[in-house]
């Protein structure tokens, strides 16, 4: 039998100490928002979900730029999520409260017309609506984990223009998003403790490939040359 060399162990255990380690910061600098998950019914407490969920984008940003950050070699997990999730607090907290404010407003009036005669035409256009934003946001907040002093709207701008061109791979993100969420109800310690951080890796593969055109490397340093192409 052949040995395993060293360095495929140091790759393998490298990998399993970036999910592990993710996994932990994500549900403590997320934790509000997973405690209500866990311990509410969503259909009731969703008004509580819409207040916690803004707080926890930071998590999400702060778990891309760690993936990025480990593909160019840091090995410290910990104390780079914690540096990228002081970088983007402000921008990402500011970005959930736009995506989940859109979202509040379009999820409620598609309750409320549902049972209309204009639901026929309207649902279906405030369910679009709704997608997009999702998609917008999922984009943007890739492109903010790599370019924390980006403009809002720029990051907004190319999400939904770049994820409208390559819509498969945000298929792709939606499912493992969705089988995330399916672990969760039903384990949700696995869910919290395995699998999130495979399913968040995904999202940010799929928005790095998307926003590659805006998000390549240069001499100047990849920051500037994501914002000022996100400007463009």
């Amino acid at each position: 039998m052949h040995r395993i060399a060293h360095d495929t162990w140091a790759s393998i255990l490298g990998v399993l100490h970036l999910g592990l380690m993710v996994n932990l910061m994500v549900l403590v600098t997320a934790f509000p928002l997973v405690a209500l998950l866990m311990t509410t019914d969503p259909a009731h407490s969703w008004p509580l979900l819409a207040v916690a969920a803004p707080p926890a984008m930071p998590a999400l940003t702060a778990a891309f730029a760690t993936f990025r950050a480990h593909g160019d070699g840091e090995t410290q997990v910990v104390s780079t999520f914690l540096r990228a999730w002081r970088a983007t607090l402000r921008a990402s907290v500011l970005l959930g409260l736009v995506l989940v404010g859109v979202l509040v407003v379009l999820l409620v009036d598609v309750r409320a017309l549902s049972d209309t005669a204009a639901s026929v035409v309207l649902v279906p256009v405030l369910l679009v609506l709704a997608v997009l934003t999702a998609v917008s946001g999922m984009l943007a907040a890739v492109a903010l984990a790599e370019a924390p002093r980006a403009r809002l709207r720029d990051l907004l701008r190319a999400g939904l223009h770049l994820g409208l061109r390559r819509w498969p791979l945000q298929v792709i993100s939606f499912l493992a998003l969705g089988v995330q969420l399916g672990v969760f109800t039903t384990m949700p310690a696995v869910a919290i403790g395995i699998t999130a951080a495979p399913a968040l890796y995904i999202v940010w593969a799929n928005g790095r490939h998307c926003l590659r055109a805006v998000l390549e490397p240069a001499p100047d340093g990849p920051d500037a040359r994501a914002e000022n192409a996100l400007r463009a």
